[in-house]
């Protein structure tokens, strides 16, 4: 495969499933070195499979966002492997619902911990290299519920909307150095995490899309790999909306 991301090399947390796999494909087709990172040995060995069977390059890492000297022994693996880490997506997250009045702790610190914390150290582990070639991509996942909220979720919220004063603020620290960094926030997307709601919820989020249904995966990845490309080299602390007008 050969397109806009020739010679490219790029790491996506969460990306043995639902958008993260979706991603990787994307950037893959447009001609990327993917390196897939989770936690599931087995989903990313699927993953990793579909990508190559259809002609892209991908390989996968373990790895534990949480973690610092997990993302330190993956991100290291890539640069011995490649040399460089062109773009990083840190996409991996994970819900632990609630309200708040019932929300135990552990919860609020398990989806802190990976969705915020985890962004952080990724961040920081690729950001030497990508300052030393002058050059990177970094697109952060958050949520159309970090923007605006959402009953039940506040763990989540609260670490998506980190995730954006996080964007803003390294892609402030890094723009003269020739790196920009970006957040895509997906509305109600068709995947294993939305897979609970019921059906009266589902509809009730259904009616308030103007385009009139959920997303799909592959809506948030076409997002992603422009934005990991040289298309959006003057794009850089933003957040961009893939939500169907959810959030208009």
């Amino acid at each position: 495969m050969s397109g806009r991301l020739d010679g490219k090399v790029v790491l996506v947390t969460g990306g043995s499933r639902g958008i993260g796999r979706a991603i990787a494909s994307s950037l893959a087709i447009e001609g990327a070195t993917v390196v897939l990172a989770a936690r599931d040995a087995a989903r990313l060995s699927e993953a990793v499979e579909e990508i190559t069977s259809a002609g892209g390059r991908a390989e996968s890492v373990s790895l534990d966002v949480a973690d610092r000297s997990s993302v330190k022994a993956a991100t290291a693996r890539v640069l011995e492997t490649h040399g460089k880490i062109d773009g990083l997506v840190n996409n991996a997250g994970v819900t632990r619902d609630n309200l708040v009045l019932r929300m135990k702790d552990e919860d609020w610190q398990a989806v802190l911990a990976t969705n915020l914390t985890g962004v952080f150290l990724c961040t920081q582990a690729v950001l030497r290299p990508m300052i030393k070639q002058r050059s990177g991509r970094i697109v952060n996942v958050t949520s159309v519920v970090g923007l605006m909220g959402n009953a039940g979720q506040a763990n989540y919220a609260a670490s998506k909307a980190g995730v954006v004063g996080f964007t803003k603020s390294v892609a402030r620290e890094v723009a003269s150095r020739g790196s920009t960094v970006n957040a895509v926030a997906p509305g109600f997307i068709d995947t294993d995490m939305t897979a609970t709601m019921t059906d009266k919820a589902n509809e009730a989020v259904t009616a308030a899309i103007p385009i009139g249904h959920v997303g799909r995966p592959e809506d948030i990845s076409g997002a992603v790999t422009c934005l990991v490309s040289d298309a959006a080299a003057y794009i850089t602390g933003q957040v961009l909306g893939v939500d169907g007008g959810f959030r208009m």
